[in-house]
């Protein structure tokens, strides 16, 4: 079965070198903790069955938190235990798409502009308090009802 950790292995070192300066030290050292996982790079330790005597080896993990392979247990557990603390209403996954000319700026911002948007979330949060429905098109407020948004 593909692992995340072979797609990096084959394919990380020359998309580093090509993407260079757009990740940040962090981001690179989980890419490389995901490469490293349960191979030789990280050590291990050699297991036997007590029934036929083969061995086996078993190569030690990199218990990085983003590693797919390591903390997919643990990634299920917490999502398990988050369903509990949701409420009983329906809920709505927004996405914030930018013109292609931002988009380049966006990305080598990253910090800056999730900041923007979360601040613009905050703000529509507020609205919504006060109004039925609002939405924004072309930098302005318009009211949004079921059949049409009008000025």
């Amino acid at each position: 079965m593909l692992e995340v950790a072979d797609i990096f292995r084959a394919h990380g070192p020359s998309w580093r070198q090509q993407e260079r300066g757009h990740f940040s030290v962090g981001q690179l050292k989980v890419m490389s903790a995901i490469e490293q996982c349960r191979s030789a790079a990280l050590g291990g330790h050699a297991l036997r069955c007590s029934a036929c005597a083969q061995p086996q080896i078993a190569y030690n993990s990199c218990r990085n938190r983003h590693c797919p392979k390591c903390q997919a247990g643990a990634a299920q557990r917490w999502l398990d235990a988050r369903q509990a603390d949701l409420l009983p209403v329906d809920y709505y996954h927004v996405v914030f798409t930018l013109p292609a000319p931002i988009s380049a700026i966006a990305y080598a911002n990253k910090e800056l502009l999730y900041g923007l948007l979360f601040d613009l979330a905050a703000v529509l949060a507020y609205l919504s308090r006060y109004t039925h429905r609002v939405a924004i098109s072309n930098s302005r407020l318009l009211a949004l009802d079921e059949r049409a948004t009008r000025p």
